[in-house]
């Protein structure tokens, strides 16, 4: 259960943060980079959601709600790194189901969308661009994952890295999807076309 009665601690003042199990990391370090970049993809869906308040995306808005929940998860997955060791509690990881989860709902989602011919410009409705910044955002949180799973000594799960990696597909799918029941439509890239 998380406690929180102050806000500020003083320890942090050095440049460094404590991990889940108490090891302390410079705030520069890899894995509180990879971490700090899943929590802004959070606070990017949360921007997201004051756009998902019509009844024709309550479905998607119920979505994104359980996905923001599972991103609080995935970053303490990420705050506790398994290093084999014994801990007298069970830390939180982000599970095969969740990735699945999200495959089935990507499929939900693109059913009813046209298959796309071009790339598709962030645009369109508030939610739709909004979906777009928040699935960049995973990308970067995804690639700093990668690279802290290819860091000697540090590990990343399996499981971890496979959500993250579904999360950004079904953010572009969720974004056509808005577009697409709002009657917004997909501005489509044009190659060479001010040239």
């Amino acid at each position: 259960m998380v406690k929180l009665n102050r806000i500020y601690t003083r320890t942090g003042d050095d440049g460094s943060t404590a991990l889940g199990d108490g090891t302390r990391l410079s705030k520069a370090h890899l894995r509180i980079e990879a971490y700090g970049t899943v929590d802004e993809t959070n606070a990017a869906l949360g921007l997201v959601r004051l756009h998902t308040t019509a009844p024709e995306l309550a479905s998607l808005d119920a979505m994104l709600a359980r996905i923001q929940n599972e991103l609080f998860d995935l970053g303490a997955d990420l705050c506790v790194p398994d290093r084999g060791q014994t801990l007298d509690y069970e830390p939180l990881r982000i599970l095969p189901e969740q990735a699945a989860r999200l495959e089935r709902e990507i499929d939900e989602l693109n059913a009813s969308l046209a298959p796309l011919k071009s790339f598709v410009l962030p645009g369109g409705h508030a939610a739709a661009a909004a979906l777009h910044l928040a699935r960049t955002i995973c990308r970067r949180a995804e690639r700093l994952m990668v690279h802290l799973a290819e860091t000697a000594g540090e590990t990343v799960s399996p499981a971890a890295l496979a959500y993250v990696n579904r999360l950004s597909d079904f953010l572009f799918v969720a974004s056509r999807h808005v577009n697409h029941v709002t009657a917004s439509g997909d501005t489509l890239w044009v190659p060479g076309k001010t040239r």
